[in-house]
């Protein structure tokens, strides 16, 4: 009985809306018949009951139209029904094979080399100066949040925490050829400047190792160029840390036409330096990477009977405390 009301009541508000319909209709039959009122009367009257039929008649097809739709409607309704349950039944199972998809795909990562992920390479170089893991214990693979222009060809991607990642086969290229720029230079000829504290340790070591004068902590501006000074001095070629806190040293060495050599992160900008290595110039580990891999190459490049530290003493214990003077 509830059905049956409230289709009665959906019947009778679609009837009133026909009839508003049909009303409008109405409204521009008179005014048509308006305009013709200087016909002759009984000609008006015609036309008028021609229109009386053209409203019912009118009436009557709307009606069945309302009729024949709300059968259509129901019988719509239960084949969408149908057609639901038949599309949730092949949803599930294509829910299914997707899952086991995943599965496999999850079974395939486990195998995935984690390193060439870390490091950007799909194949890491077995001839590489150090075993990969090494760079990446060092974190020379690490550079800041900001790339500029200059360094962006050498970074492989960011990490989520937004730290950029360095390709280390080009960080293994670079440090080859750093070597080889280094042996071309005699160690009375060559000046390392360091401020940042991180590598202070690691810059003094190199530096003793090979009779090479080293500054830390602070770099006496106009040492190479004015001869005034009692600390002045003439080198060849100036090996920076890093080119912004370095940046007197290497101003100086602009303006007497003295090579620079550095290590450039991914912040830095490469112009006024001739020849640079790539890497974290940041850290403590990074920087004493740095200069073992320089120190094993300049000793075996220019011969020297030089027997160098391992990677530990470069990098280890690297406070002010246990930095000798």
């Amino acid at each position: 009985m509830a059905r049956k009301k409230k289709e009665a009541e959906n019947a009778f508000e679609k009837g009133v809306d026909a009839a508003g319909e049909l009303l409008e209709d109405a409204e521009k039959v008179i005014e048509r018949i308006v305009e013709k009122a200087k016909k002759p009367v009984e000609k008006l009257g015609k036309e008028i009951v021609e229109a009386v039929e053209e409203i019912e008649g009118v009436k009557k097809k709307t009606a069945k139209k309302s009729n024949r739709k709300d059968n259509e409607n129901e019988a719509e309704t239960s084949e969408k029904k149908t057609a639901k349950r038949g599309a949730g039944k092949s949803k599930l199972e294509e829910l299914k094979e997707k899952a086991k998809a995943l599965e496999g795909k999850l079974k395939e990562s486990d195998k995935i080399d984690i390193k060439s992920k870390v490091t950007g390479e799909e194949e890491q170089r077995q001839d590489g100066l150090v075993p990969i893991e090494e760079y990446l214990k060092s974190s020379l693979h690490l550079g800041t949040r900001v790339i500029t222009p200059d360094m962006r060809k050498f970074v492989y991607k960011r990490r989520a925490d937004g730290l950029a990642v360095f390709n280390t086969n080009l960080i293994d290229d670079k440090m080859r050829e750093a070597g080889d720029y280094l042996a071309q230079f005699a160690p009375e000829d060559i000046v390392v400047v360091c401020k940042r504290e991180a590598g202070w340790k690691a810059a003094r070591l190199f530096g003793n190792l090979f009779g090479i004068k080293t500054f830390t902590k602070k770099y006496p501006a106009g040492s190479l160029t004015n001869p005034n000074l009692d600390e002045f001095f003439e080198a060849e070629l100036v090996v920076i840390c890093d080119p912004w806190l370095d940046k007197n040293a290497m101003k100086d060495a602009n303006d007497v036409k003295i090579k620079v050599m550095a290590i450039c992160d991914t912040n830095n900008f490469t112009d006024k330096i001739d020849f640079f290595a790539i890497g974290n110039n940041k850290s403590a580990k990074s920087l004493g990477m740095f200069f073992y891999l320089l120190a094993k190459q300049y000793a075996e490049k220019r011969k020297l009977r030089i027997e160098v530290p391992g990677i530990e003493e470069f990098v280890d214990g690297w406070a002010e405390a246990q930095i000798p003077a």
